[in-house]
């Protein structure tokens, strides 16, 4: 009995290089066109027959945009990140250098007063492991890229460092499959063109 969990990542709702720790604003125009331009592609998912969301604004407006209705879920929100919240990572290192090095070196670490890097990816591994488990169920859940990343890191059981080498872009797709403490991460073929000379 195995469960098939495909993420799709949020559409952006700001500039990559103005994005925000816990940033809960609504998608912008930019988002939405995104949507609609990659829909057809993503509207298959809609089937699972279990359909959740991060409960930020973007994920929830995503996942009706793409006609999924998902179910928003509290363990898939973004890490809670104290008093950064709101920041960008260049405002946070500006008023914070020292707690910041610290952050990023220590996966256990809490110096803005939220969640450790160690405690968001068990929470949201949490949530992956207690999934219902029926042969061949699908799920679909639309999240932030962040929680996408650590679900990955869970799934694979790597390092939390791990965390900082995933890069997950808007509305793509990351699919694990499996059960509660083992999941493979499912990688969809794109058949490779021949180089030309």
């Amino acid at each position: 009995m195995a469960l098939r969990v495909t993420f799709v990542a949020t559409s952006r709702s700001t500039p990559l290089l103005a994005e925000r720790f816990e940033d809960d604003r609504p998608l912008d125009q930019a988002g939405w066109d995104e949507v609609l331009r990659v829909a057809p592609g993503l509207l298959p998912l809609a089937a699972a027959e279990l359909r959740y969301c991060s409960p930020s604004l973007r994920s929830r407006a995503t996942g009706d945009a793409l006609g999924y209705s998902p179910l928003a879920q509290l363990a898939l929100r973004d890490c809670d990140m104290g008093r950064w919240r709101g920041l960008t990572l260049g405002e946070a290192m500006a008023r914070e250098p020292a707690a910041v090095d610290a952050w990023l070196a220590d996966p256990r670490a809490t110096p803005h007063g939220g969640e450790s890097l160690l405690g968001f990816i068990s929470r949201v591994g949490g949530w992956l492991d207690t999934r219902p488990v029926e042969d061949g169920c699908r799920i679909v859940a639309v999240a932030e890229p962040s929680v996408i990343r650590a679900a990955l890191v869970y799934a694979l059981k790597a390092p939390p460092a791990t965390y900082w080498n995933i890069d997950v872009h808007p509305l793509s797709t990351s699919t694990v499959i499996g059960w509660a403490g083992r999941w493979n991460l499912h990688l969809d073929g794109v058949t490779a063109q021949p180089l030309r000379a």
